[in-house]
């Protein structure tokens, strides 16, 4: 049996293909026109996975004609669903409403034609991950770590319209849950809740879940220090003031099951506030054997070594998997 013959022919481009045992092409032309046919070829066939198709270029002037002339054989030969679309100078192959492929000329795309806005810095782009808390220094430890994924990073103060999630919990799953996945059900958008604490060991665990509101309902960091250092007054042995910082952190999206990790940062209780830096019980919280307090170190340091810190590496590991996984692409 004779295998079809594929032409295009225009004025300026001329392309016969055909299918055999293995991917190649031949062209006329010069070096440049061999790079940039050798270019288009390769890229599209390894994006899409594709084996056989063998063409000559008689004549090329456009990249758009030899990409669609390539599409349209292989949606020919296999019947999958592949598109070829131009946005600004771009082309972009889609296959089943999946962008899986972008050719771009040598001179690049304006970011502004590209997206058809106005697009101010590198900041304007990029997935967007919603960490649910209105605190501020919370939002910043988190940003430093997604900035290294290409994500922006939005908090509750952009949504005041969005009450705040009752944390009726009994442990920090329970309440890290509740808030990721009720903010993720109400925006529709890919929400990290922590829940995080002190864990006091001659205490039994407490403050524990009741952490931000160890001194009271309208407890502050201060009130909440003073607390604790009242708890204390008569355990004078640092061995036995020994605590734990813990996180729990749960990633959820719309009708997808939600992603937990959590983690511990071992220190013991001070005997006096120290330091500047962080926040909540940070300037009583010794570090290790270090002898310094959390609020003794820069936020570069503390978020090398700290329970968020330990709960992100966790959450770096699992979470490509996890997206692999989600129902709806963010």
């Amino acid at each position: 049996m004779t295998e079809k013959i594929y032409e295009y022919k225009d004025e300026k481009n001329w392309f016969i293909g055909t299918w055999a045992g293995f991917n190649y092409f031949t062209c006329f032309g010069d070096d440049a026109v061999f790079e940039a046919v050798q270019k288009d070829f390769h890229h599209l066939l390894d994006q899409l996975q594709v084996s056989g198709l063998q063409i000559h270029v008689a004549s090329y002037d456009s990249s758009f004609y030899l990409l669609s002339f390539l599409v349209d054989m292989i949606t020919d030969k296999t019947g999958r669903s592949i598109k070829l679309r131009q946005q600004a100078d771009a082309l972009l192959i889609i296959e089943e409403e999946k962008l899986v492929s972008v050719h771009l000329p040598e001179s690049g795309v304006k970011l502004t034609d590209f997206f058809g806005r106005q697009v101010d810095t590198l900041a304007d782009l990029g997935d967007t991950i919603l960490i649910a808390t209105k605190n501020e220094g919370k939002t910043k430890e988190f940003r430093q770590f997604f900035a290294k994924l290409g994500y922006q990073v939005e908090n509750l103060n952009n949504y005041p319209d969005i009450s705040d999630v009752e944390e009726t919990g009994v442990t920090f799953e329970e309440n890290a849950r509740l808030k990721a996945e009720t903010i993720a059900n109400l925006t529709g958008k890919m929400v990290l809740a922590d829940d995080s604490g002190l864990k006091v060991d001659v205490l039994g665990g407490l403050p524990g879940v009741w952490s931000a509101r160890f001194s009271g309902l309208e407890a502050t960091d201060e009130t909440n220090n003073a607390k604790l250092l009242h708890e204390l007054a008569m355990v004078f042995e640092q061995k036995n003031r020994s605590a734990q910082f813990h996180c729990t952190l749960v990633v959820a999206a719309p009708h997808s099951d939600s992603l937990v990790v959590e983690a511990d940062w071992e220190g013991y209780i001070g005997m006096e506030l120290r330091g500047e830096h962080g926040f909540g019980y940070d300037p009583l919280f010794l570090v290790g054997e270090t002898g310094r307090t959390s609020a003794e170190m820069t936020l570069e340091e503390k978020n090398k070594i700290s329970h968020r810190a330990k709960a992100l590496e966790k959450l770096m590991e699992a979470f490509p998997s996890w997206q692999k996984k989600q129902v709806k692409p963010f």
